[in-house]
């Protein structure tokens, strides 16, 4: 990757960037919208000729204005972890945006011979990631209003608070209709691009795998090229286990990081437990490590990772997944 002379720290918040010039020392505060953000390249311009790298926090909805112009203008940035800046730069009293862009600067310009610059998605893919949270937000929701109904039916009759219940079943209901509704419109998103048409033909090819995981499969991994291998991914969602040791006096159980994304391994442990019902392959495998002993939760996770591996396959390979029953897992 392209070594780069010097970066510039941005710190994003809902209105305002702070950026700051590492080896020029220089600070300056721009609206987080278009005209600030040519502001901000005007003003690196002023300090810099050339390789440059811009680097700001994966903030969501607040940094995505920014990723876009940006990759508009074919500009190199990076977007990183809050979380790894914070560890690289150790304990620090206080917080303000201009030390929170200094420290980003400065991550960055220790690592501007390593760093990678970022690739945003396609709109295509933009618009697949929105609706996968909005579908997920309702889905939460529902499952609260479902949740608080099981409740009251237990504890009072229907008659008692007519009303009440018939609000919560029309929300449950109206969730539900805009659940379908967000499903299709992803659903109609992937047939449009023959690009995510395929890769999701290949993911959910693999027994187990289904709309919700095969489009998270590719979301998460941008389109199947955030991550080199399979392993990658599982270290990401949570399913690879870390080992927990140190000397000879430290001897913990292997242990998944808490940083991982929770909500594809959710996806994940559903479709294990799918499998494990449904697929005569898996199904197969888990009795057997069972049966010698294993533990139910080791073996889950195992499949969780064949899930993993395979659709990584096929999505390298370019070919469907066959499923040969003859053989064991």
């Amino acid at each position: 990757m392209k070594g780069f002379k010097n970066a510039i720290g941005i710190d994003v918040s809902k209105l305002t960037l702070d950026a700051y010039d590492y080896q020029n020392k220089s600070y300056q505060q721009f609206k987080n919208q278009k005209p600030g953000f040519k502001a901000l390249i005007n003003w690196v311009n002023k300090f810099n000729e050339d390789e440059v790298i811009l680097c700001f926090e994966h903030t969501g909805l607040y940094s995505l204005p920014l990723a876009i112009f940006l990759s508009e203008e074919q500009l190199p940035f990076c977007m990183v972890a809050g979380l790894e800046v914070k560890r690289s730069m150790g304990i620090r009293r206080g917080k303000n945006d201009k030390a929170d862009a200094m420290d980003i600067s400065k991550y960055a310009f220790h690592r501007k011979g390593e760093i990678k610059t970022y690739q945003l998605p396609s709109k295509s893919l933009l618009k697949l990631k929105s609706l996968l949270g909005l579908r997920e937000n309702m889905v939460k929701q529902k499952a609260g209003y479902l949740n608080s109904l099981k409740e009251m039916k237990r504890i009072f009759p229907e008659t008692q608070n007519p009303v009440w219940f018939r609000s919560q079943k029309a929300l449950i209901k109206k969730l539900t209709e805009q659940i379908k509704i967000v499903e299709t419109e992803m659903n109609s998103i992937i047939q449009e691009d023959d690009q995510l048409k395929k890769l999701y033909e290949l993911t959910t090819s693999i027994k187990g795998v289904g709309l919700i995981l095969g489009i998270s499969f590719i979301v998460y991994t941008n389109g199947f090229t955030a991550f080199n291998n399979w392993r990658a991914f599982a270290s990401y969602s949570g399913t690879a286990p870390f080992s927990y040791r140190s000397g000879s006096s430290l001897k913990g159980k292997d242990k998944i990081s808490h940083l991982a994304n929770k909500r594809m391994k959710v996806l994940l442990s559903n479709a294990a437990s799918s499998a494990i019902l449904y697929n005569p392959e898996m199904k197969t495998y888990y009795q057997r490590r069972l049966k010698e002993g294993k533990s139910k939760m080791s073996t889950q996770n195992i499949i969780r990772n064949k899930i993993i591996s395979r659709v990584f396959a096929v999505v390298h390979r370019g070919t469907p997944y066959i499923q040969l029953n003859r053989h064991a897992a």
